[in-house]
């Protein structure tokens, strides 16, 4: 109950707190997503579910995403993984090229898009068929068999990925993409437009509370060290140039989406999930962050 009086509380003082950024219009079928949308879902390992506002509105979860390729890709690539992509914070914008000519086609991290095009390259090569077996991934791991990919969103990203396409193109100039940038760019946008609500989401990161398993079925997704890694990433760079304010602010690993979602684990315990479309100057959602914030104040609880 504790959780529940938490999530409703910060609900009723943020339910108002709007127009303080703009949802993401650079993708066209974005911009069609009601501003104004808010919803937090607590999922808790023993599996207790509590939610407020707009817990069942469904949206993109965008870079979200890359947690799910990346955990995907580690288990087959281990340690080599870190090979093709670093694992410290860029302090550039998320779709930024400039640190990629200087460190020679090795994007900074997994979850900035450089990094991020370069694990679905790998995805790409270690699966059979990526696409799905990604959306069997993440259908597992939230619970829902009836997840799927929103068309209209993933055509309107590859019809406007120009600089998507071209960070795809100089990674492999440096011989760090193995695939063609097109089929590259036609998987990467379709993993971000996998759509789920605040609760599918917060349930599929409970692995990263759990040492790797999934708690409804005890299934292991990676190893304890993996999730341990994971978890790291997420706190340090999972925000992109906001990583580390978030982490003085939140406290816990996170990610989030141009989509308004942001996801975020106390190991042990719980993930909680916010969606609020309205984005800040950094493409991060302010209210989501907002919420995320007072929740760790209000249960006295981080990873610090």
């Amino acid at each position: 109950m504790q959780y529940r009086q938490i999530i409703e509380r910060i609900y009723d003082e943020l339910k108002d707190y709007t127009g303080h950024g703009k949802v993401a219009g650079y993708i066209p079928a974005l911009s069609k997503v009601n501003p104004h949308s808010f919803g937090i879902t607590v999922a808790t390992l023993d599996g207790e579910i509590f939610s407020a506002g707009d817990s069942g509105g469904r949206f993109t979860i965008q870079s979200i995403s890359k947690v799910f390729t990346l955990a995907m890709v580690s288990r087959h690539m281990g340690n080599r993984l870190w090979e093709i992509v670093g694992r410290e914070p860029s302090g550039t914008a998320f779709n930024s090229l400039i640190q990629l000519e200087q460190e020679k086609g090795i994007p900074r991290n997994p979850f900035i898009n450089a990094g991020a095009l370069v694990i679905t390259d790998r995805l790409m090569t270690l699966y059979d068929d990526p696409k799905k077996d990604l959306l069997t991934f993440v259908r597992e791991l939230s619970g829902n068999s009836g997840l799927d990919y929103d068309k209209e969103v993933a055509l309107s990203e590859i019809e406007h990925s120009y600089r998507n396409l071209a960070l795809a193109n100089f990674v492999k100039s440096f011989g760090n993409i193995h695939n063609d940038p097109q089929e590259l760019i036609n998987t990467y946008c379709h993993q971000c437009s996998i759509s789920m609500n605040t609760e599918e989401l917060a349930k599929s990161f409970l692995f990263l509370a759990s040492g790797g398993v999934i708690p409804s079925s005890g299934q292991r997704v990676c190893g304890t060290r993996s999730s341990k890694r994971l978890n790291a990433l997420m706190l340090t760079c999972g925000l992109y140039n906001e990583s580390g304010d978030f982490a003085y602010r939140v406290g816990l690993p996170g990610k989030s989406g141009v989509g308004g979602g942001v996801v975020a684990v106390i190991p042990g315990r719980l993930a909680i999930a916010v969606w609020s479309p309205e984005l800040n100057s950094n493409g991060n959602s302010y209210r989501g962050i907002e919420a995320l914030e007072r929740f760790t104040t209000y249960l006295g609880v981080s990873v610090f």
